[in-house]
């Protein structure tokens, strides 16, 4: 990296690739890129010095990511080989690397704590990111969410030797990582355009746990179809919220906070108090405490950060929360799988078991909604009330007859529908909400603003 003096990024407003430009902008390096769309992060980087383009016009780049003995360009998957930028690049003799590579070269030389896995990866390894930062040990963090106790995405410790990161299993992105700390959260099927089948995805989890480094360890949710292939000298612990080597026990529920006491293989530490107090976080804490135990963070460390954590946006993030029994509540997740889907509402009847509860999801892909509309049918029929939007296709193309029609017709609520993004916000403030959960991966989030705002404008 050192013959680098500049990096232009292909793709620059993804979550996964702003903590890498955060992380060269600390290196003093010139920083580029181009990006489909504006949105709130590439504002923000733009402010903190990074030059993005909205058009893939290769006479946009910069003059100084025009010289390739210089310049690195860097990009996601999700970005197709027809780009103008990548085929200006590729043809004049560029360095072109992928995002994961990059990061797996940028962590190589550190003690990586990687959190892998369908869903929960994101909210344990934020988690687990703050509790380092707090406790003073520090870390490197390479998130795929923005953390609200920092605004950022991205954590940076010169004398850290530890790094956090979100291992993504997309295009087998993690295999480039060679963890220290490796945790498995989830392998439920997912990435089927990629994978083709549930075998294939569980061997790449299965192949993600033989590049943990000598004297590390494991950390896998127990009942997982995962085999787990450590190598030698890597040591194997199982959690889950009841259950494992790390589990929780004496669980404490009331007057919105929940607390619990961690049991670890070596000792008890008592009253975990959740600064997110949902249910899915209880297992969620589990996960990272285990892993920043294992690097030696002490039990009151973790208590105060677990504390003090105020959760990723877009992971069951409180939107509006009005006090007494029949205040308004507004809640968004980034679910975009059934199970993490389930998982959302679950919690929400959990918080609120006597209220009339409506849920407007976005599916995100035409594959994915192809591959799990049952799934997806069945969570949302937890719900009283369910609003569908049209399929956010990413980087995909329609697939004839796939729509998000596939899923509400399995939905059993008696009230459903399907509404265009437009139609949506005309009718929020002509609908009668109690508690609402909005739920997806796509654009969904660009129009979170205006349904809070029309929320509040309802009669009640």
């Amino acid at each position: 990296m050192k013959d680098f003096d500049s990096l232009y990024f292909v793709g620059a407003g993804g979550i996964g690739m702003a903590a890498l430009e955060r992380y060269f902008l600390a290196q003093g390096k010139r920083v580029a890129g181009y990006d489909r769309t504006p949105s709130d992060l590439t504002h923000a980087l733009q402010q903190e010095g990074v030059h993005i383009d909205f058009d893939e016009d290769a006479a946009l780049i910069p003059d100084y990511c025009r010289d390739p003995k210089r310049t690195l360009v860097v990009y996601t998957p999700a970005v197709p080989d027809s780009h103008q930028g990548l085929t200006y690049f590729r043809q004049n003799g560029f360095e072109v690397v992928k995002r994961a590579a990059l990061l797996g070269v940028v962590t190589s030389h550190s003690k990586g704590l990687c959190f892998a896995g369908t869903h929960g990866k994101t909210t344990t390894s934020s988690m687990a990111a703050h509790i380092l930062h707090s406790s003073g040990m520090g870390c490197n963090a390479f998130l795929g969410g923005v953390l609200r106790n920092y605004d950022s995405n991205f954590l940076l410790s010169a004398t850290s030797p530890f790094s956090v990161i979100e291992a993504d299993e997309f295009d087998r992105s993690f295999h480039h990582l060679r963890p220290y700390i490796a945790v498995v959260t989830s392998t439920d099927p997912d990435h089927l355009d990629i994978y083709g089948t549930p075998e294939n995805y569980l061997e790449s989890f299965a192949h993600f746990t033989e590049l943990i480094q000598p004297g590390g360890a494991l950390i896998v949710h127990t009942g997982l179809a995962l085999k787990p292939r450590v190598p030698q000298g890597v040591t194997t612990y199982t959690y889950s919220r009841d259950e494992g080597d790390f589990h929780a026990e004496n669980i404490r529920k009331g007057d919105g906070e929940i607390v619990f006491d961690l049991v670890t293989p070596w000792e008890t530490i008592a009253d975990i108090s959740l600064g997110v107090p949902v249910d899915i976080n209880i297992e969620n804490a589990v996960a990272a405490m285990a892993a920043c135990r294992l690097v030696d963070t002490s039990g009151d460390d973790m208590r105060r950060a677990i504390a003090t954590f105020m959760g990723a946006k877009r992971r069951f993030e409180f939107w509006i929360k009005e006090p007494g029994k029949q205040g308004r509540v507004m809640i968004d997740d980034y679910a975009h799988h059934p199970d993490e889907l389930r998982a959302s509402i679950s919690s929400v009847r959990d918080l609120y078991p006597d209220r009339r509860l409506t849920v407007i999801f976005q599916p995100h892909l035409y594959t994915r909604t192809r591959d799990f509309a049952p799934g997806f049918a069945a969570a949302l029929s937890l719900a009283d009330e369910v609003i569908l939007l049209p399929i956010y296709p990413a980087r995909e193309a329609p697939i004839p007859g796939v729509a998000s029609e596939m899923i509400l017709e399995q939905v059993t609520c008696k009230k459903k529908c399907i509404y265009s993004k437009e139609n949506l916000i005309n009718s929020i403030e002509l609908s009668n909400f109690d508690v609402l959960l909005t739920a997806g991966a796509g654009d969904i989030a660009n129009l979170l603003p205006q349904i809070c705002d029309k929320f509040k404008k309802q009669e009640r």
